[in-house]
This record gives structure tokens, sequence and C-alpha cells, in this order.
């Protein structure tokens, strides 16, 4: 019986990204975070008016957000991977726009192009879709690579040069791309380098058997349709802005850091890797342990955030070793692995 209780206090803790273990760390707030907890909650709250579980994804897709950073989404067709999207956008007042690529897609089709003025003989830059502030890029691995190559600087510089000329992203600026796993005829596999621009990859799953008929249940309701009509903005930019600075103010132990730093390094000296990760990933852990931090209402990180956003960083970072990769080996797993193996500090 005890061990059951155990058992159950061990899985609380791990879903509340807390485990006060030991006195050598600081678990208390400093500053009051009430506010941004209520705010995002209101996120969630609203998109969970259309979106019947998928927690994890909601959640994914709000720390990518707070911490100024891209996502991939991939998962099968069917499973919400637009419409979370989407509803993310709708609760937040700034522009949105969504970008269908295909085999056809250009890179003027997305950046824009110059169009001749016969009024004043001149040649006007027209903006493409990606000037907006959420962007959705639907089945990113559609496109050529040509088109994908596109976005390598307005993902890493927030900006776009066209004739020698920069045109800047307004904030906030998001990209999410989606892509499925599983039809891979007529796709281009995303690169290295493009994959390492997102902040995140984030596996979407199958519902499960209650949910699939909640999913049901409201589809009927609706009349058969997504009623994404009630969804209401419930940040403002300015309030994004402000999470996103109180983010960075989030208190981080050294011996956290060190924890990192030892995860990723580990990706780069273990037999089951052919590909480690980079010092980008170490910052891409960092900030998103201290988003999840803040999405929790804390202002400090433990190592149970750490751990959390770990396999959603590094996973599209590496590759497995050939070997491996016969074996059946996911990358998941092999960060399961290294987590396993790695003192935590308390």
């Amino acid at each position: 019986m005890n061990d059951l209780s155990n058992e159950q206090n061990k899985e609380q803790n791990k879903e509340e990204g807390l485990r006060n273990e030991s006195d050598n760390f600081d678990f208390e707030n400093r500053t009051d975070l009430t506010a941004v907890k209520n705010a995002l909650a209101d996120v969630k709250s609203e998109i969970q008016k259309v979106i019947v579980g998928q927690r994890e994804l909601i959640d994914y897709l709000i720390v990518a957000l707070l911490a100024d950073g891209h996502a991939l989404i991939e998962g099968v067709p069917g499973i919400a991977k637009t419409l979370s999207a989407k509803l993310l956008a709708k609760t937040i007042k700034t522009d949105f726009s969504r970008i269908q690529f295909t085999p056809d897609l250009m890179p003027s089709d997305v950046l824009g192009t110059s169009i001749f003025n016969f009024a004043n003989s001149e040649f006007n830059f027209k903006k493409g879709p990606i000037f907006s502030n959420i962007v959705l890029i639907d089945e990113i691995n559609r496109a050529p690579a040509k088109t994908q190559a596109a976005l390598f600087e307005v993902m890493e510089e927030k900006q776009i040069t066209f004739d020698g000329n920069k045109y800047l992203m307004e904030a906030p600026f998001m990209v999410l791309a989606t892509q499925n796993p599983i039809e891979q005829e007529g796709t281009y596999r995303l690169p290295e380098a493009q994959l390492d621009r997102f902040l995140m990859k984030i596996n979407v799953d199958y519902p499960s058997e209650m949910e699939e008929v909640e999913i049901l249940k409201g589809f009927h309701t609706n009349n058969l349709k997504h009623n994404t009509d009630q969804i209401n903005p419930v940040i403002s930019p300015k309030q994004l802005m402000e999470f996103k600075e109180l983010v960075a103010t989030v208190r981080v132990e050294e011996k956290l850091m060190a924890y990192i730093a030892q995860l990723v390094n580990q990706t780069r000296n273990t037999k089951d890797l052919y590909l480690g990760a980079s010092p980008r990933a170490s910052l891409g852990l960092l900030s998103t342990a201290k988003a999840f931090a803040v999405l929790n209402g804390r202002d400090f990180i433990t190592p149970e955030d750490i751990q959390y956003m770990a396999k959603p960083v590094l996973r599209h970072r590496i590759m497995l070793s050939p070997e491996r990769e016969m074996e059946g080996l996911q990358a998941d797993d092999v960060i399961d692995r290294l987590i396993q193996n790695i003192e935590v500090p308390r």
C-alpha cells in the first residue's frame, strides 16, 4: 500500500514539475507570477473549447511562444495539428497567416516579390504571407529545398533581405510548421540546418478512446463543424512581450546550467548517435525550461523542467547511428537513456 502511495506521489510531482527533496534549491518565488499564470491558463482554456485532450501539445506551443522560438509539429493527418496552431493564434491579438507548402511553391510566394509601378516607373516590394505575427506553414516538407531555404534568414534573424534591402518582421514573430511522418512520397526532407532553426519538434499522437468520444460529442453538437468562432483573444502583443521579459528573469542555479551542458554533451559522446546536439540545443533547453517554469507560475527552474523539455528540444537535433536505427530505436529512447544515466543535481 505504501509503495502504491509513493508511486502516486512521484507521478504528481512529475506533472507539477516540482520535487522539493533538497534544501540545495530555493523553492520560493521572489516574483509574483499570478497574473502571468492566470493569463496563460486563459489561453489554454480558450483552446480547449475546441481541442479535446492534446494538453502536452498546447503546453509545448505556449512554451515555444514564451521562449521566442519556432515549433515543428509532426503527426499523422487528422489529429488537430493545424487547428491547434490556428487556435493559439486566435487567443492572441495579433495577425495570423497560413501558407500551404506544395511542390510548385516558389520563394517569392512566401517572402514577396517586386512589382513594377507604372506611375513612378519603379519596382515596389510587395510583402508575402511570411510578413505576419504567427505564421502557420502547413506540410513544410512538401515544398522543394529552394523554398525551404528561403525561411533560413527570417526564422533566425526575423528579417528578410530582398534586392539589397532589409525588411524586419513585426514582433511577436513565430513560425509553426506541420509535417506528416508517414506519407513521404513527393516530400523533401528538411536538412539538419533547417531543423536546427526550430526551437522544438513536437510529436503529436492519437487521442485516447475517451477523448475521441468527447470529440464526436462536440462535433455532433456543433452541427458537424469545429466552432472556432467561440475562441476569444485573451492576450495582447504588449502583454506577451512582458511575459517574455519575465521568462528572461527566471532564476537558474549554476548546477542546473551544468546539468544542461552535461546532458547535451552526452549526445556527442554516445555510440547510439551519429550526430549529437550543438550548443544551440543547450540554449534552447535553457530557454524552454525557463518558459515552462513561468507557465507553471514559478520564477525558478527545477531539474524536472529540463527533463520535461529535453525531448522536444533535442529529438530533431540528433541522428541515430545506423546500427541503432536498424534495431528500431527512436531518438526519444536515447534521450531517456541519457537522462537516466546522468546524476540529477539536488
